[in-house]
């Protein structure tokens, strides 16, 4: 029997995480963990204020995604973060070694254009060029697929099924 993976759903804001990430833990039949969730209340004060994260704010937020996904280690599931830089994902694999990361990438205009039309979102439009100038996307050596945003929830989580479908089993 397949090991589920535990899998991160990074990407910039507005790129669909918290849509994607339920749908894809549906269907690998494995829990989900909101990201957003686990920034404490100071983080979510001063994105609401539209000022940019530091590193100094994000490691305990990662500190708390990688506790969860190494409590999953074996078992699965799928966890939404940012994940932008590739200090960040280091982070969470010192945490919990055999996570994956499903990359959401898209165009900045699509990105936009779903993020002005979201509701109840901390995270306000004016961050997303310092988001853009954050990313570092995958890289050859880190466990992980990039899947494109443009589509249907559907059609992207399909997408993301079968690219995680090609990475080896963890538990090998």
């Amino acid at each position: 029997m397949r090991t589920p993976h535990v899998v991160v759903v990074m990407g910039v804001a507005g790129t669909g995480k918290t849509t994607i990430g339920p749908l894809l833990a549906a269907r690998l039949g494995v829990p989900y963990a909101e990201g957003d969730d686990f920034h404490p209340q100071a983080n979510i004060a001063k994105m609401s204020a539209g000022v940019p994260l530091d590193d100094d704010d994000r490691w305990p937020w990662l500190d708390a995604i990688g506790t969860w996904a190494h409590g999953r280690a074996g078992l699965g599931g799928v966890v939404s973060s940012s994940a932008l830089k590739r200090s960040y994902r280091d982070r969470l694999r010192a945490a919990a070694p055999d996570i994956v990361f499903v990359h959401l990438t898209g165009d900045r205009a699509l990105i936009l254009d779903r993020m002005s039309h979201r509701q109840g979102h901390f995270m306000p439009t004016a961050l997303l060029d310092s988001q853009f100038a954050t990313l570092q996307p995958l890289e050859a050596d880190e466990a992980g697929v990039a899947v494109d945003v443009s589509g249907s929830p559907e059609e992207i989580t399909e997408r993301a099924v079968h690219a995680l479908s090609a990475l080896p089993d963890p538990a090998l």
